[in-house]
């Protein structure tokens, strides 16, 4: 943790739990000024009050900003916000997302297909789309993006079509961003999580569907050192960039998956 905060300015999206609130509350720890957002101002309110005030200065550092990555006006108001509030943007983690009901294909409703995709695929490009415009007008120019992606797009686990689908797609949003950002002083880069200890994967631990059929427990990792993965990523120059890492428990069956 820095000694005093630098004041640099980051947007995390999904920030009201897991992943996104670990992240949020490392990057206050380390002395940036941090704007949650997400679609519960109450949930984005507890991860403030949950980060500690290692400064005390939270009040000056942080901001909630409920908004709806899928919706194009709630987007554009969300970065109108940020700049009103902190002047400029430096750092975006696009980590809001959603799953399906592991159900066979051909069982999946249409309207959860469009859910998942509108939430992962159309968000991330609608947040990445706003920063692009907020990083290329200010000075001094540029910034970095982070890419909440999945190694379940390489190596997609039964009846995940359309988070397989959505999440190799921000994969591709990674590399087109990067090629057009550098132009800019833009880094776009990727962190790809596997097994982190949060809400969402406590049902690991009881067991779930393999590759071959069968049911089995899965070692989950600290989400706090995907937090302090995503902070390392953050502070990098840019003249530097991660553009792919992949962060995962040791033991969980990715390499060899199936």
């Amino acid at each position: 943790m820095t000694s005093t905060p630098h004041g640099r300015v980051a947007i995390i999206t999904g920030s009201g739990s897991g992943i996104g609130r670990a992240a949020a509350c490392a990057l206050l720890a380390d002395g940036w000024r941090v704007a949650f957002t997400g679609r519960r101002a109450d949930a984005l309110q507890a991860a403030i009050a949950s980060a500690g005030d290692p400064f005390g200065d939270i009040a000056a550092r942080a901001v909630a900003v409920p908004a709806d990555v899928t919706d194009e006006a709630s987007v554009q108001a969300l970065f109108a916000a940020v700049r009103a509030r902190f002047g400029r943007l430096d750092f975006l983690f696009n980590n809001a997302g959603m799953g399906a009901p592991p159900v066979p294909l051909d069982e999946l409703p249409l309207e959860r297909w469009r859910a998942t995709v509108d939430t992962n695929l159309t968000g991330t490009f609608l947040c990445t789309r706003e920063a692009f415009r907020v990083m290329k007008a200010q000075s001094p120019r540029g910034g970095r993006i982070v890419n909440n992606g999945s190694i379940s797009a390489y190596a997609p686990r039964p009846n995940s079509m359309p988070y397989t689908a959505s999440k190799h797609g921000v994969s591709g949003i990674t590399r087109a961003a990067s090629l057009d950002g550098r132009a800019f002083d833009i880094a776009v880069g990727q962190i790809d999580i596997g097994n982190a200890a949060t809400d969402m994967t406590e049902r690991m631990t009881g067991g779930v569907p393999q590759a071959d059929g069968s049911v089995r427990p899965e070692p989950r990792m600290d989400v706090q050192h995907v937090a302090e993965s995503i902070v390392h990523m953050a502070n990098l120059p840019l003249a530097s960039n991660v553009m792919f890492m992949t962060i995962m428990a040791t033991k969980m069956p990715f390499v060899g998956r199936g």
